[in-house]
């Protein structure tokens, strides 16, 4: 273990690691290497992150905790007086309609917002009674989704929004979450919070109330917290933040109508209290002055906060500053943002961005040491299988073992029900042919319609086990621990692990995987993970797949099923190292990702994301071939 004394470097992967925990001071554990020496696998904050090693180089460390605290010429806090003529407050109230959020009706709404793997869309899907994708892996949810539901006469409109770990303009999400809360001002946010990464997790939440909009904090997944023989004083923490905390375990839906209430209490409230971060002594000093400079200009008009817009423009937020450029007064505002950084840099020893994070994981651990129990080792089932499917020779062998048994699955279990279905199907067409007329009516429906929707339904169960493969690695926590193994791999061509993930959810279908794209931060890798997601073969390619090899390699058909799909992404791979040398010039992405604890999928979430997946199939596959069985009848019948 060491202890970080600096991060060096600039951009969004400097501005990320420092959200993710990478601030001076904290603890920092190496774990264990990639298969292939590469990524690292490190633990921070009670939780397990890996990053690459030219990447962990920029991160400068010490074995000794003295080393990390920097003396700085910040002396302290302001005084009282000082800090009301900068604006400063610990606690006030605004009256009224809170900039806008508060509504005096019976419908409220809700937007839901959390760290990755926080357990969001589980409380999203049990308080609205939709059926969205859940998965123990960064990226799950990559727009938003709404969903009603009615709880003691009010009606609620959640809004599930993308998992982010902070509000800046990092990741298109990011960017997504911030300009829903400002520019759709729902009534209510629910600050998902996991309750095993407490730390962590709550760094979002300075952020929102930076923001100051009226938050309830779900305390998700508590029952681990409770496992790992630690206690959290939640109503302490709670009154520390002026914010209601609820514990809730979303999987099983226990501390949702608490959860509920607690937001039509808030929601009822004619007066909000919100507690302001404090910064320090130069920073504040800075801050009030970037307010009085706001003030006396048009920005003052826009319904946010000066203190937010002002710590977001000594922190070097690009869209703030994109739109104070907009001002009339922006040259004016500018150069006093630029002076004033200039300031802080100086005195602080550290760039403004540092220190408005350290400044919040500090508030964030004072609160927590008051409130939550030593912590404990790891959970220790995870590092254990962690040293078999991450270990430097069985990593791979156990992946691609996996992978074939998810293919043999898929082609031999598949194979009784296919059998059934086809016999079904035909002796369907049998009926119908011995009880309607001779005519085009009757070879439209026999040969068109049931020929057509049969050629369908017939290889439903190759699909339905493929999906429930997916979902178990989804749901499990296996699949980001394939994009970390994957890493170098993906390196080689120009991608990195977590490009791996949307290219595996192309086996089930290559829409959503396209969409999971969006996660990827460059955009470079974007592009070039979409292009090549085709090449991966979807599960609507797996009849015709199956209906030849059964023809031509009936003895071995797992295996010849298995090289088709890995001669895909053989012309993947060439496909996207040929695009990096020619479109796509860039840099090499950073490799930055959770890699969260395992957790044993629940039965209705693995077969509730199967039958959803298999769902879409029917619908997305059903009509195109009915049409096209239609056309093909139409032009072999009438010559």
């Amino acid at each position: 273990k060491a202890y970080i004394t600096k991060v060096n470097g600039s951009g969004p992967f400097r501005k990320r690691i420092l959200e993710m925990g990478f601030v001076r001071g904290e603890e920092v554990r190496s774990i264990l290497n990639a298969p292939l020496k590469d990524p690292i696998k490190y633990e921070i904050m009670e939780y397990e992150v890996s990053l690459r090693r030219s990447e962990a180089v920029m991160v400068e460390i010490s074995v000794l905790e003295s080393d990390a605290h920097v003396r700085t010429d910040d002396d302290g806090m302001l005084t009282e007086e000082e800090l009301s003529q900068n604006g400063y407050h610990p606690a006030y109230s605004h009256n009224g309609n809170n900039n806008g959020f508060h509504n005096p009706e019976k419908n409220i709404r809700v937007a839901m917002i959390g760290n990755p793997n926080a357990g969001k869309t589980s409380i999203f899907n049990l308080a609205s009674g939709a059926h969205e994708h859940v998965g123990n892996y960064s990226g799950v949810t990559v727009n938003s989704k709404e969903g009603t539901l009615t709880h003691n006469g009010y009606t609620f409109t959640l809004t599930d929004l993308p998992g982010t770990y902070s509000l800046s303009a990092y990741t298109p999400e990011e960017l997504f979450v911030r300009k829903h809360i400002l520019e759709e001002r729902p009534d209510v946010i629910i600050n998902v919070v996991s309750a095993s990464a407490l730390e962590r997790n709550l760094y979002l939440t300075t952020e929102l109330i930076d923001l100051e909009v009226p938050v309830v904090i779900a305390l998700n997944m508590y029952d681990e917290l409770e496992q790992s023989g630690r206690t959290f004083d939640h109503r302490t923490f709670s009154e520390l933040i002026n914010t209601p905390m609820v514990p809730t375990v979303g999987k099983r839906g226990e501390g949702v109508p608490q959860l509920l209430e607690e937001v039509i209490a808030v929601y009822r409230q004619k007066e909000y209290k919100y507690v302001q971060i404090p910064y320090g002594r130069v920073p504040e000093k800075s801050i009030g002055i970037m307010m009085r400079e706001l003030a006396e200009t048009t920005a003052a008009l826009w319904k946010i906060p000066l203190r937010y817009i002002s710590i977001k423009l000594l922190e070097g937020d690009k869209e703030v500053e994109r739109q104070i450029r907009q001002l009339p007064e922006q040259e004016k505002i500018m150069a006093r943002r630029d002076k004033e950084r200039t300031y802080m840099e100086k005195l602080l020893r550290e760039d403004p961005e540092s220190a408005f994070t350290n400044a919040r994981y500090g508030f964030i651990a004072g609160g927590l040491k008051e409130t939550l129990s030593e912590k404990t080792q790891f959970a220790d089932s995870t590092k254990l299988i962690d040293t078999l499917v991450t270990h430097k020779y069985l990593g791979f062998p156990l992946f691609f073992v996996f992978l074939w048994v998810m293919f043999e699955a898929t082609f031999r279990l598949g194979g009784y029900p296919m059998a059934a279905i086809d016999w079904m199907v035909e002796q369907l067409g049998n009926l119908v042919r011995g009880n309607m007329a001779e005519g085009p009516l009757k070879d439209l429906v026999v040969d068109g319609i049931i020929g057509g929707v049969g050629g369908v339904i017939v290889f439903l169960p190759n699909i339905v086990i493929l999906y429930l493969f997916i979902a178990f690695m989804e749901d499990s926590g296996y699949m980001a621990r394939a994009a970390f193994i994957m890493d170098k791999v993906m390196h080689r061509i120009g991608l990195h692990g977590k490009s791996f993930i949307p290219l595996i959810m192309g086996f089930g279908c290559n829409v959503p995987a396209i969409m999971a794209t969006r996660t990827i931060e460059s955009r470079s890798s974007r592009m070039i993970t979409m292009f090549i997601v085709p090449f991966m073969s979807c599960s609507a390619r797996l009849p015709v797949y199956i209906l030849f090899v059964s023809a031509f390699f009936p003895s071995s058909g797992s295996l010849i099923l298995l090289g088709l799909y890995a001669f895909g992404i053989l012309i993947a791979a060439l496909t996207a190292r040929l695009f990096r040398d020619t479109l796509f010039k860039e840099d090499e992405t950073p490799f930055v990702m959770e890699l969260p604890p395992y957790r044993m999928p629940t039965l209705k979430s693995v077969t509730t994301h199967m039958w959803d997946r298999s769902r879409q199939y029917l619908q997305k596959m059903g009509g195109p071939i009915l049409i096209g069985s239609i056309i093909i009848w139409f032009l072999g019948y009438f010559p």
